[in-house]
């Protein structure tokens, strides 16, 4: 017989690891907004937002919902990540910039202080010429103090430029220091970036090993995703998916697409296992893909259709033919 009091208490027992669950996530979410590394404010104040938003909607969800916001979480998170590469690396390039800018002014103000200096030196050395040749009296001593005084001051300024360029250059090196560390930690996959399609068409008139094999993927609905959501959306949509056919293929493989939503994989395989590979993309790769919108999950969708040229001795000119037959 099954104890109805055991039964209750195991109940509990489960609401309370649920309830406990809840709140290590909802605080996860809350510290992830918390800690988010300032950036723009636009940039961050918009990431901590959305997060706010996604533990207020999970506090008092449904279990859908909440299983719903694992995607939007993750989409937050990605997002905040390109967002903060672009950032570091538009103002890395701004450093770099502003760095070459002064070095110049720092090699022109070397150059015009040497000048300057060799000047009033030479000046200087001439009044003490003067006095030297003249009498003791009460103005030529004046004008030997002002010598003496002059001179002095320039050593000072001289070693004031000199401090003032030391630390100029430390801070470029502290700087450019930690743009570094930035960038390392918040990286975009390099992976994701494909060739042209001049560049495929180079590569494939280039040499190439025998018995390599083309996979051709046309991939509708970039545009119907901008059109039903927008042009961020579409673009992430496409990112997302060419990371996931940069890694179903070996690494190297040369991909490139050939225009919007064509695609080609340049392999060193024989017909067969680029037909297996081909068969996995479309099992795969197609479907249905969460996109942000807004701090939202939207979910995008791909229809795939893939095909495999092979090279079989044939001419760059003939295999260019066989794959805009595809695309055509």
């Amino acid at each position: 017989m099954i104890s109805i009091r055991n039964s209750m208490t195991e109940l509990e027992r489960c609401v309370q690891i649920r309830d406990l669950a809840l709140d290590c996530y909802l605080a996860a979410v809350k510290a992830m907004a918390q800690y988010a590394v300032e950036l723009d404010d636009e940039i961050t104040g918009t990431h901590r937002k959305y997060l706010s938003a996604l533990a207020d909607e999970v506090a008092s969800a449904e279990p859908t919902a909440l299983s719903e916001s694992r995607a939007t979480l993750r989409g937050l998170l990605r997002d905040y990540r390109d967002r903060a590469s672009r950032y570091l690396n538009t103002l890395r390039d701004e450093l770099a910039g502003t760095a070459r800018a002064l070095q110049e002014i720092l090699d022109a103000l070397s150059q015009t202080d040497n000048d300057h200096e060799a000047k009033v030196r030479t000046a200087v050395s001439r009044l003490r010429q003067i006095v030297a040749a003249s009498g003791e009296d009460e103005m030529h001593a004046a004008v030997a103090a002002a010598a003496d005084t002059i001179e002095a001051s320039l050593e000072q300024i001289r070693k004031q430029h000199q401090l003032t360029v030391s630390q100029f250059v430390m801070e470029i090196r502290m700087l450019h220091k930690r743009i570094d560390a930035l960038e390392r930690a918040a990286s975009i996959d390099s992976l994701t970036k494909l060739w042209n399609r001049p560049e495929m068409e180079e590569r494939i008139h280039s040499p190439q090993p025998a018995g390599f094999s083309l996979i051709l993927v046309r991939a509708a609905g970039f545009r119907l995703a901008e059109a039903h959501f927008n042009r961020e959306v579409s673009e992430e949509l496409a990112g997302a998916f060419c990371k996931r056919l940069r890694n179903c293929l070996p690494p190297s493989a040369t991909i490139g697409r050939w225009s919007a939503d064509q695609f080609i994989a340049l392999l060193g395989l024989s017909q067969p296992e680029a037909l297996g590979a081909a068969r996995w993309i479309s099992e795969h790769l197609g479907g249905t893909y969460s996109c942000l919108l807004n701090g939202k999950t939207v979910r995008p969708s791909l229809q795939l259709t893939v095909a495999v040229v092979d090279s079989a001795g044939d001419p760059p000119e003939r295999i260019l033919e066989r794959v805009a037959e595809f695309f055509t």
